[in-house]
Order: structure tokens, then sequence, then C-alpha cells
């Protein structure tokens, strides 16, 4: 069974350098640090094996003494956006034409965008972990207050999905370039959940947010340990007993309504898709249904939902 805690180790999982330098130190040296023209900070971290199998071309700078590469083109100003933009687009094109990849299969045509200097650097969603950039997400926790307490939807993902079988938040999804946080929920949850769009206007709630650093595994499809450091915009919608979710894309298999202490012995049991696991736990701390008097390790799990990045993360969305 796991704990609480052993829920966050499972998802944020990229070492903490005060917990063991020397673990933490060799992985970052290992890494080669991806930088855009017109920042001087980075913006991912790409594994060396990565590194190797990419088809660069010669639109790149890869500078394997330093470790840091960036798209290059003769003659570019650094607030010429649009021609990074088709380096990094064209290169991914070439590496997945060849194979280089398996998390290219699973092509997007949906673009993220690279936060720092500005929002105008943008990558296609697949390709985001050869990358290591920050990605952003909504996730939407919809409950039911009834006679025997609160319950909460729970769907569980198609087979066919990465994580497949697996349980999930009741709506999720990833956001795209040009997105706005709450109109990217609204959209996800007619998608995956058939909520009509007026329901969620009047009742969904901000949440905040929280954030994490994974290495991947390959439920997540695609190749182990590329990096994917993350922040989910968080909602909750409370819902009336007549409110029933639906599948609508092919997301989810069903959804099933559950008492908090059967989500719970779902969690314990690794039922529950890795992030998702964090975004319930918050879900019960602002419920005050997980405390400091029922968690030995609540201080810690609470810092742990919000780790702060090492690459710049989003000023405005």
């Amino acid at each position: 069974m796991k704990s609480n805690l052993d829920l966050v180790n499972e998802c944020d999982n990229f070492p903490y350098r005060d917990d063991d330098p020397d673990i933490y130190d060799k992985l970052v040296a290992s890494c080669y640090e991806f930088v855009v023209l017109g920042s001087r900070r980075t913006v991912g971290f790409v594994q060396p094996w990565v590194v190797e199998k990419m088809p660069w071309g010669k639109n790149w700078v890869v500078d394997h003494d330093k470790k840091r590469l960036f798209p290059y083109v003769e003659g570019l100003s650094p607030d010429k956006f649009s021609e990074q933009n088709q380096v990094i687009d064209e290169t991914l094109r070439t590496a997945r034409e060849k194979g280089a990849f398996k998390v290219l299969e699973k092509w997007r045509d949906e673009l993220y965008t690279i936060h720092g200097p500005s929002q105008l650097i943008k990558m296609e969603r697949s390709g985001s972990p050869l990358f290591g950039i920050v990605t952003y997400g909504v996730h939407m926790t919809a409950y039911v207050d009834t006679q025997e307490g609160m319950k909460i939807w729970v769907p569980k993902r198609a087979k066919g999905k990465t994580y497949g079988g697996l349980l999930d938040n009741t709506v999720a999804g990833g956001i795209a370039t040009g997105e706005q946080p709450f109109e990217c929920m609204v959209r996800e949850a007619a998608e995956e959940a058939s909520f009509p769009e007026g329901l969620v206007r009047s009742r969904v709630k901000s949440c905040g947010t929280i954030s994490y650093f994974s290495l991947r595994d390959k439920r997540a499809g695609g190749e182990s340990d590329l990096f994917q450091p993350e922040v989910q915009f968080v909602y909750d919608m409370e819902v009336g007993e007549d409110v029933i979710p639906k599948p609508c894309d092919d997301e989810v298999e069903d959804f099933r309504q559950w008492t908090v202490s059967e989500v719970q012995e779902a969690l314990s049991k690794g039922l529950f898709k890795p992030n998702c696991a964090l975004l319930l736990l918050d879900f019960f701390i602002r419920h005050g249904i997980l405390t400091a008097q029922n968690e030995k390790n609540y201080v810690e799990i609470v810092s742990r939902l919000h780790r702060k990045l090492p690459f710049p993360t989003a000023t405005a969305m």
C-alpha cells in the first residue's frame, strides 16, 4: 500500500539537491541545457542520448563542451521568434520521419508555448519531453454533496491511451498555445465529460496551481527518463446529484461516483495516474480532509505540491 508521500515521490521524482547532492549534481551535469535566442535562462533539460539521436541540422548550435544547445539562423536577431519556431518544428518533423523517437509517434499537431523571453516560442506537444520544457495543463475535480457525505466523480482512462486503465481526475487536459486556462477547462469539460458549457462557467472555481518535476516512465508513452516539469491549474466544481458526466471523446471509458474513502483506497493501491494522485491530495488538503492531525508528512506533502521549477514559468497565459 502506498502512503500519501509515496504518491508524491512517484510523480515529483526529479531529485532534490538537498536530499542527495551527488545524485542531483550528477544528473544535472549530464544534461544539455536548452536555451532560445532572447533568453539568458535555460528553458529545458535534454538527455544526452536525445542529443545523440536528434537530427539537428545546420540551424542549431550544439555545444558539447558547455552542454548547451539552441536554434540559430545566420543573421537572426533575438526577437525573430518565427524563424526559431520554424527551426524547432522542422527538426521535430525530421526526427518523426526518421523514427528517431517513439514519443513522436503520438504527434498531436498541437503547440505548447515555451515560456521565457516571451510567449512566442512554440513547440509540438509530443516533442516537449525531448526538450524538457515546462508544460501546462488544467485539472478539475467534480464532486457531489450527498446525504452520505462528499462523493467524487472519477473517470477510468481508456486502455489505448497513455496510462491506459488507470484512474484520472474528473476533467484534465493540456493548455495549447494561445489558450487561457479557464477556457481550456471549459473545452475539456465538454470534450471529456459532456459537461454543458453554461454549467461549467457558472459552477467551476479556480483553486490555484500545483507544480512538480517528473522523470517519465513508459506508461507516459515513448521513451523513459525524459524530463517533464509541469504546472497544473486546479479547479473544483460542486454539482448536483442530477449532473452525471458521460464520456464524449475517446479519453475515458466511464465515470464512477466514489466516496472519499473509496478514492483514498484506490490511491493507496496505486490505481490513479501519478499526477492525478497529486491533484487529489491537493483537493483533500483544501477541503480539510487531509490535515496535519491525520498525516505525519503533511508539511512536506504541501510544499512538494508546489515545487519551484528550475526554468522560467508563465507570468501570464
